[in-house]
């Protein structure tokens, strides 16, 4: 299949939209494309843990009355969705992370994009297209379409948001039990301002990021 241009990105997208819709995946389709990855990552932010990113095959017409995007949800609808998507046949996923180390090393940006190529590169069927969420691609081998605020607006984007949020929310929860002053099961990472009181009395650990500012 020839790789396409990627199709041109509207400027704006209408408030009144509510909920992510299969309209990308089908359009991928009608120019030939099978397996249509969505791609998004979560853990940008924070002053501790890897960045962890999500890469979601949903079968054609999946639909889940409250998939969207992972920020939207309650916990308790999030991991709901998160278990119908792991116990549909058909839907495919995997999860990719980059360390602390590599934050360090190569930067917030480029560690996310290493996360997301790992996701879908452990996917048990390679995909032939990706729409991934923000506006920075991964300028690969593989076809492939960014989509602002795409975890609000592709489902395929919402479902690696869920799947990525919740994998690392659960992530950030056992480190907690291994450092148990910093609160982590409760801020996941965050720089608030108990996790910050708390480095001022503790210290850092090898899971924080040195190249944040942990003051």
């Amino acid at each position: 299949m020839p790789r396409c241009a990627p199709a041109p990105e509207p400027t704006l997208f209408p408030d009144e939209v509510s909920a992510p819709s299969d309209q990308f995946e089908q359009e991928a389709r009608a120019k030939g494309y099978q397996f249509i990855a969505g791609l998004d990552e979560v853990g940008r932010g924070p002053l501790a843990g890897p960045v962890i990113a999500a890469a979601v095959i949903l079968p054609e017409g999946y639909a889940h009355p409250d998939l969207n995007d992972s920020k939207k949800l309650t916990t308790a609808k999030r991991r709901a969705v998160r278990d119908h998507l792991l116990a549909t046949p058909g839907v495919l996923w995997a999860v990719g992370e980059a360390s602390v180390e590599e934050i360090d090393t190569i930067n917030i940006l480029q560690a996310s994009l290493l996360a997301m190529r790992r996701a879908y590169e452990k996917l048990s069927r390679l995909p032939d297209f990706l729409l991934i969420d923000g506006n920075r691609g991964l300028r690969g081998a593989l076809p492939e379409r960014t989509l602002v605020k795409g975890d609000a607006r592709c489902r395929s984007i919402a479902a690696a948001s869920v799947i990525a949020k919740e994998h690392r929310d659960d992530l950030m929860d056992a480190l907690a039990k291994v450092y148990p002053h910093y609160g982590l099961e409760k801020h996941k990472g965050y720089g608030t301002a108990v996790h910050r009181a708390a480095i001022k009395t503790h210290g850092l650990t090898p899971i924080h990021r040195r190249s944040f500012c942990c003051d």
